[in-house]
């Protein structure tokens, strides 16, 4: 008998629905707000509200390109938390009604546990996917985490940012650059071009494996400040090397703690996930980190990188096998406690 997943995803700005069946991806619909841009950032009353009116569309072309009927689910899985609770809510109340009036279970997902097994979605039953155990650098715009996965609903955080994270770090870096939002992606096409070793930022002498880019973000501004006061066109001209040296540094001190992590904890294999898993550069270091310590490396196609409900529905598939199945009366949950 076949399990068929539907998985929904509304945490932030993006609606998604996607169906996968027997572990193989058959269907991955995503619905992006552009209304955000003006605001240089996401505005959760303007993201509910998108929701509201993208998740029908969305859920009904997911099941479309499928060629799966409603009845022909097996259950439904849905990103519970962590996010904007408004967005949430939107995701969380139509997996329910629509549970409800098929008489179908439904399966909660962590949605930072969806981005470590993204590695799993499968759009071949013969495609490779990463051994346990193994090593997850989680980098997002708010998180920034290492992760030991034993197995499919068996992981441990090592450790996490402090305050900002990796993503963070490049979007306000990027604002004060004067360019637009989401500026992760800007800044890694401008540093194609720049000389990473042009300027040096602090970094954080934090113990263990966590994070930090606060003071990151800070040196960055008084760098700025200091040398607009000279030349008000510093940034224009000299926005290449700029990015470059930010893009190095965060991408050192990522590598810091990874390397770290692997040492205390020997693993075969490191992926990455996450929306900065998508940046260029950090995608060349870890397959160099990797090469250098003979450790198979996991980057992920881009598309699965941002938020996207496959990574629902596959984490939604390996709780649904494992009969973890959740009630109507849960509700969402803006932060996860770790």
């Amino acid at each position: 008998m076949n399990s068929v997943i539907l998985g929904i995803e509304s945490s932030c700005d993006d609606t998604s629905a996607a169906v996968i069946v027997d572990g193989v991806l058959r269907s991955n619909v995503i619905a992006s707000q552009k209304v955000h841009e003006a605001y240089g950032g996401v505005v959760p009353e303007l993201a509910s509200r998108a929701h509201q009116q993208n998740i029908v569309p969305v859920v009904s072309e997911a099941l479309r390109q499928a060629n799966v009927k409603p009845s022909e689910l097996s259950a439904i899985a849905f990103t519970r938390g962590p996010g904007l609770l408004g967005s949430l809510l939107v995701g969380v109340s139509f997996a329910k009604g629509m549970a409800i009036g098929l008489n179908k279970p439904i399966v909660d997902v962590n949605h930072l546990h969806a981005h470590v097994l993204s590695h799993f979605i499968k759009k071949e039953e013969s495609d490779e996917v990463p051994e346990f155990p193994f090593m997850c650098l989680l980098i997002s715009g708010g998180n920034s985490q290492i992760i030991l996965v034993k197995d499919y609903n068996d992981m441990t955080i090592l450790g996490q940012t402090i305050d900002d994270a990796a993503g963070e770090a490049f979007d306000k870096c990027a604002k004060v650059m004067g360019l637009p939002y989401p500026g992760g992606p800007h800044i890694d096409r401008l540093a194609q071009t720049g000389d990473a070793k042009r300027f040096k930022f602090s970094k954080p002498n934090i113990p263990g494996y966590d994070y930090s880019f606060s003071g990151l973000k800070t040196s960055f501004l008084y760098t700025l400040r200091d040398a607009k006061k000279e030349n008000p066109n510093f940034v224009e001209e000299n926005i290449n090397d700029l990015a470059a040296s930010l893009q190095k540094t965060i991408i050192d001190i990522l590598i810091k703690k990874l390397d770290l992590a692997v040492k205390d904890y020997p693993v075969k294999h490191v992926a990455i996930g996450g929306g900065v898993s998508a940046n260029s550069g950090v995608r060349d270091a870890i397959s160099e980190f990797c090469k250098k310590r003979n450790i198979k490396a996991w980057i992920p196609e881009r598309s699965f990188t941002t938020d996207n409900a496959a990574m629902v529905a596959i984490a939604g598939y390996f709780k649904y096998k494992d009969n973890q199945f959740c009630s109507l009366d849960l509700p969402p949950y803006a932060r996860v406690e770790v």
